[in-house]
Protein backbone atom coordinates (compact mmCIF):
# COMPACT_ATOMS: atom_id res chain seq x y z
CA UNK A 1 0.00 0.00 0.00
CA UNK A 2 1.22 3.36 -1.14
CA UNK A 3 0.78 6.12 1.72
CA UNK A 4 -1.15 9.28 0.63
CA UNK A 5 1.99 12.05 0.39
CA UNK A 6 0.93 15.29 1.61
CA UNK A 7 1.60 18.41 0.84
CA UNK A 8 3.58 20.78 3.12
CA UNK A 9 0.37 22.79 3.92
CA UNK A 10 -1.16 19.43 5.64
CA UNK A 11 1.71 18.79 7.16
CA UNK A 12 2.11 21.90 8.80
CA UNK A 13 -1.50 21.66 9.30
CA UNK A 14 -1.20 18.99 11.16
CA UNK A 15 1.98 19.92 13.10
CA UNK A 16 -0.32 22.89 14.48
CA UNK A 17 -3.01 20.70 15.84
CA UNK A 18 -0.85 19.10 17.86
CA UNK A 19 1.09 21.74 19.21
CA UNK A 20 -2.41 23.01 20.03
CA UNK A 21 -2.92 19.61 21.53
CA UNK A 22 -0.42 19.97 24.13
CA UNK A 23 -0.66 23.30 24.88
CA UNK A 24 -4.12 22.09 25.97
CA UNK A 25 -2.57 19.91 28.32
CA UNK A 26 0.02 21.95 29.55
CA UNK A 27 -2.91 24.69 30.44
CA UNK A 28 -4.90 22.10 32.57
CA UNK A 29 -1.42 21.09 34.57
CA UNK A 30 -0.85 25.07 34.88
CA UNK A 31 0.31 25.65 38.97
CA UNK A 32 -3.14 27.99 38.78
CA UNK A 33 -5.14 24.92 38.88
CA UNK A 34 -2.58 22.79 41.29
CA UNK A 35 -2.72 26.03 43.45
CA UNK A 36 -6.57 24.87 45.37
CA UNK A 37 -6.10 21.16 45.60
CA UNK A 38 -2.03 21.78 47.27
CA UNK A 39 -4.43 23.54 49.78
CA UNK A 40 -7.07 21.28 50.45
CA UNK A 41 -3.92 18.43 50.65
CA UNK A 42 -2.35 20.82 53.33
CA UNK A 43 -5.51 20.97 55.34
CA UNK A 44 -5.73 17.58 54.97
CA UNK A 45 -2.01 16.70 56.57
CA UNK A 46 -3.03 19.67 59.18
CA UNK A 47 -5.23 16.84 60.19
CA UNK A 48 -3.90 13.75 59.55
CA UNK A 49 -0.54 15.78 61.82
CA UNK A 50 -3.47 16.74 64.73
CA UNK A 51 -4.56 12.86 65.47
CA UNK A 52 -0.48 12.02 65.35
CA UNK A 53 -0.20 14.84 67.85
CA UNK A 54 -3.17 13.34 69.99
CA UNK A 55 -1.67 10.41 70.06
CA UNK A 56 1.14 11.41 71.95
CA UNK A 57 -1.02 13.87 74.27
CA UNK A 58 0.41 16.84 72.77
CA UNK A 59 -3.33 18.33 72.83
CA UNK A 60 -2.69 21.87 72.17
CA UNK A 61 -0.96 20.90 69.11
CA UNK A 62 -3.75 18.67 68.18
CA UNK A 63 -6.10 21.90 68.52
CA UNK A 64 -3.96 23.91 66.88
CA UNK A 65 -3.28 21.65 63.72
CA UNK A 66 -7.20 21.18 63.01
CA UNK A 67 -7.54 25.24 63.14
CA UNK A 68 -4.62 25.10 60.51
CA UNK A 69 -7.00 22.70 58.82
CA UNK A 70 -9.91 25.44 58.95
CA UNK A 71 -7.80 28.06 57.60
CA UNK A 72 -6.66 25.77 54.45
CA UNK A 73 -9.88 25.06 54.40
CA UNK A 74 -11.11 28.56 53.74
CA UNK A 75 -8.55 29.30 51.41
CA UNK A 76 -8.69 26.47 48.68
CA UNK A 77 -12.12 27.79 48.04
CA UNK A 78 -11.39 31.30 47.94
CA UNK A 79 -8.39 30.43 45.50
CA UNK A 80 -10.35 28.30 43.12
CA UNK A 81 -13.30 31.12 42.80
CA UNK A 82 -10.57 33.85 42.29
CA UNK A 83 -8.26 31.32 39.98
CA UNK A 84 -10.85 30.23 38.07
CA UNK A 85 -9.46 26.24 38.80
CA UNK A 86 -13.63 25.54 40.07
CA UNK A 87 -13.32 21.69 39.14
CA UNK A 88 -15.55 18.13 40.08
CA UNK A 89 -12.35 16.71 41.37
CA UNK A 90 -11.73 19.73 43.64
CA UNK A 91 -14.64 19.61 45.42
CA UNK A 92 -14.43 15.98 45.68
CA UNK A 93 -11.11 15.84 47.29
CA UNK A 94 -12.55 19.34 49.66
CA UNK A 95 -15.02 16.98 50.71
CA UNK A 96 -12.47 13.61 51.82
CA UNK A 97 -10.26 15.94 52.84
CA UNK A 98 -12.75 18.14 55.48
CA UNK A 99 -14.21 14.12 56.70
CA UNK A 100 -10.65 13.59 57.68
CA UNK A 101 -9.81 16.84 59.24
CA UNK A 102 -13.25 17.49 60.71
CA UNK A 103 -14.88 14.49 61.15
CA UNK A 104 -12.10 12.09 61.82
CA UNK A 105 -9.39 14.03 63.42
CA UNK A 106 -11.65 15.81 66.17
CA UNK A 107 -13.47 12.56 67.21
CA UNK A 108 -10.23 11.06 67.92
CA UNK A 109 -9.06 13.93 69.92
CA UNK A 110 -12.21 14.47 72.01
CA UNK A 111 -12.28 10.06 72.47
CA UNK A 112 -8.46 10.13 73.66
CA UNK A 113 -9.35 13.92 76.12
CA UNK A 114 -12.28 12.40 77.46
CA UNK A 115 -14.71 10.03 76.18
CA UNK A 116 -12.45 6.80 76.18
CA UNK A 117 -13.44 6.84 80.15
CA UNK A 118 -17.07 5.68 79.01
CA UNK A 119 -15.77 2.49 76.92
CA UNK A 120 -18.16 1.43 74.36
CA UNK A 121 -20.68 4.02 74.87
CA UNK A 122 -17.78 6.87 74.04
CA UNK A 123 -16.75 4.46 70.90
CA UNK A 124 -20.51 4.55 69.81
CA UNK A 125 -20.44 8.38 69.96
CA UNK A 126 -17.62 9.15 68.56
CA UNK A 127 -18.44 7.06 65.24
CA UNK A 128 -21.70 8.40 65.64
CA UNK A 129 -20.01 12.05 64.99
CA UNK A 130 -17.84 10.94 61.86
CA UNK A 131 -20.83 9.21 59.91
CA UNK A 132 -22.77 12.52 60.61
CA UNK A 133 -19.85 14.04 59.67
CA UNK A 134 -19.72 11.95 56.18
CA UNK A 135 -23.86 12.43 55.83
CA UNK A 136 -23.29 16.51 56.19
CA UNK A 137 -20.29 16.55 53.43
CA UNK A 138 -22.41 14.21 50.89
CA UNK A 139 -25.39 16.39 50.96
CA UNK A 140 -23.05 19.60 50.53
CA UNK A 141 -22.08 17.99 47.52
CA UNK A 142 -25.45 16.95 46.40
CA UNK A 143 -27.10 20.60 46.98
CA UNK A 144 -24.19 21.81 45.37
CA UNK A 145 -23.85 19.85 42.17
CA UNK A 146 -28.07 21.30 42.18
CA UNK A 147 -27.57 24.84 42.45
CA UNK A 148 -29.35 24.88 46.03
CA UNK A 149 -26.39 25.23 48.34
CA UNK A 150 -25.76 28.50 50.00
CA UNK A 151 -25.78 31.20 47.72
CA UNK A 152 -25.45 35.30 48.23
CA UNK A 153 -29.33 35.23 47.06
CA UNK A 154 -29.56 32.53 50.02
CA UNK A 155 -26.81 33.32 52.91
CA UNK A 156 -27.65 29.81 54.40
CA UNK A 157 -26.10 26.67 54.96
CA UNK A 158 -28.51 23.80 55.31
CA UNK A 159 -27.76 21.83 58.78
CA UNK A 160 -24.58 23.01 60.70
CA UNK A 161 -20.86 22.99 58.56
CA UNK A 162 -18.51 20.14 59.71
CA UNK A 163 -15.94 23.06 60.04
CA UNK A 164 -18.31 24.39 63.09
CA UNK A 165 -18.69 21.31 64.62
CA UNK A 166 -15.59 20.70 64.79
CA UNK A 167 -14.82 23.50 66.96
CA UNK A 168 -17.69 23.16 68.98
CA UNK A 169 -16.25 19.48 69.17
CA UNK A 170 -12.89 20.78 70.60
CA UNK A 171 -14.93 23.71 72.92
CA UNK A 172 -14.44 21.00 75.96
CA UNK A 173 -10.32 21.75 75.18
CA UNK A 174 -10.42 25.18 74.70
CA UNK A 175 -12.12 25.17 77.88
CA UNK A 176 -10.04 23.18 79.73
CA UNK A 177 -6.64 25.05 78.18
CA UNK A 178 -7.96 28.10 79.68
CA UNK A 179 -9.60 27.13 82.95
CA UNK A 180 -8.07 24.24 83.43
CA UNK A 181 -9.21 20.32 82.48
CA UNK A 182 -11.27 19.84 86.48
CA UNK A 183 -15.61 19.67 84.65
CA UNK A 184 -14.27 20.14 81.37
CA UNK A 185 -12.27 16.26 80.93
CA UNK A 186 -16.34 14.69 82.02
CA UNK A 187 -17.20 12.14 79.28
CA UNK A 188 -20.96 13.49 79.85
CA UNK A 189 -20.28 16.91 78.46
CA UNK A 190 -18.33 16.19 75.69
CA UNK A 191 -21.26 13.53 75.10
CA UNK A 192 -23.72 16.25 75.06
CA UNK A 193 -21.63 18.37 72.65
CA UNK A 194 -21.51 15.28 70.12
CA UNK A 195 -25.50 14.54 70.82
CA UNK A 196 -25.73 18.12 69.71
CA UNK A 197 -23.55 18.84 66.92
CA UNK A 198 -24.30 15.62 65.44
CA UNK A 199 -28.00 16.83 65.09
CA UNK A 200 -27.21 19.85 64.28
CA UNK A 201 -25.20 18.62 61.11
CA UNK A 202 -27.72 16.53 60.16
CA UNK A 203 -30.63 18.80 60.71
CA UNK A 204 -32.21 20.96 57.78
CA UNK A 205 -31.77 24.23 60.91
CA UNK A 206 -30.54 26.99 58.58
CA UNK A 207 -26.83 28.25 59.81
CA UNK A 208 -24.76 31.44 58.63
CA UNK A 209 -22.89 31.14 55.88
CA UNK A 210 -20.02 34.02 56.47
CA UNK A 211 -18.76 34.23 53.00
CA UNK A 212 -22.13 34.40 51.23
CA UNK A 213 -23.17 36.95 53.43
CA UNK A 214 -23.65 40.58 51.83
CA UNK A 215 -22.88 43.66 54.26
CA UNK A 216 -22.83 46.88 53.14
CA UNK A 217 -20.19 49.06 53.65
CA UNK A 218 -20.78 50.53 57.01
CA UNK A 219 -20.72 46.96 58.32
CA UNK A 220 -17.11 46.00 56.63
CA UNK A 221 -15.76 49.20 58.56
CA UNK A 222 -17.15 47.88 62.11
CA UNK A 223 -15.69 44.02 61.44
CA UNK A 224 -12.19 45.74 60.26
CA UNK A 225 -12.40 47.70 63.52
CA UNK A 226 -13.60 44.69 65.35
CA UNK A 227 -10.80 42.79 63.82
CA UNK A 228 -8.14 45.10 65.02
CA UNK A 229 -9.42 45.04 68.37
CA UNK A 230 -9.38 41.09 68.37
CA UNK A 231 -6.06 40.13 66.73
CA UNK A 232 -4.12 41.64 70.50
CA UNK A 233 -6.70 39.45 72.52
CA UNK A 234 -5.82 36.13 69.26
CA UNK A 235 -2.25 36.41 70.04
CA UNK A 236 -2.34 36.89 74.42
CA UNK A 237 -5.54 34.76 74.81
CA UNK A 238 -5.81 32.37 71.77
CA UNK A 239 -7.79 29.91 73.65
CA UNK A 240 -10.77 32.39 75.05
CA UNK A 241 -10.83 34.02 71.82
CA UNK A 242 -11.54 30.82 69.78
CA UNK A 243 -14.63 30.29 72.50
CA UNK A 244 -15.88 33.68 72.23
CA UNK A 245 -16.14 33.14 68.85
CA UNK A 246 -17.59 29.77 68.92
CA UNK A 247 -20.08 31.09 71.19
CA UNK A 248 -20.97 34.29 68.63
CA UNK A 249 -21.72 31.77 66.29
CA UNK A 250 -23.83 29.47 67.96
CA UNK A 251 -25.69 32.23 69.48
CA UNK A 252 -26.35 33.64 65.60
CA UNK A 253 -28.12 30.48 64.74
CA UNK A 254 -31.46 31.34 66.63
CA UNK A 255 -31.31 35.04 64.33
CA UNK A 256 -30.85 33.27 61.49
CA UNK A 257 -33.55 31.15 62.07
CA UNK A 258 -35.94 33.72 63.01
CA UNK A 259 -34.73 36.00 59.98
CA UNK A 260 -35.26 33.06 57.40
CA UNK A 261 -38.95 32.33 58.76
CA UNK A 262 -39.55 36.05 58.29
CA UNK A 263 -38.64 35.96 54.87
CA UNK A 264 -40.06 33.56 54.22
CA UNK A 265 -43.48 34.54 55.42
CA UNK A 266 -42.87 37.98 53.55
CA UNK A 267 -42.57 35.83 50.42
CA UNK A 268 -45.84 33.83 51.10
CA UNK A 269 -47.50 36.78 52.07
CA UNK A 270 -46.57 38.33 48.50
CA UNK A 271 -49.78 38.35 45.99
Amino acid sequence: MFHERRTPRQWASERLERLEDRLERLEDLSIMKVVPSALTLLGLCAGMTAIRLVLTEHWKGAVIAIFCAMVFDMLDGRAARWLGADSRFGAQLDSLADLVSFGVAPTVIVYTWSLWAMGEAGWIAAVIFCACSAIRLARFNIQAARDEGASHSFPYFTGLPTPAAACVMLLPLLLGFEFGPGFFRDPIFSMVLIAFTSVMMVSRVPTPSLKHTELSPQAWIAIAIFASVLIPFAIYLPWATFIIGICVYLAAIPFVIVKLNGELAEQRAKP
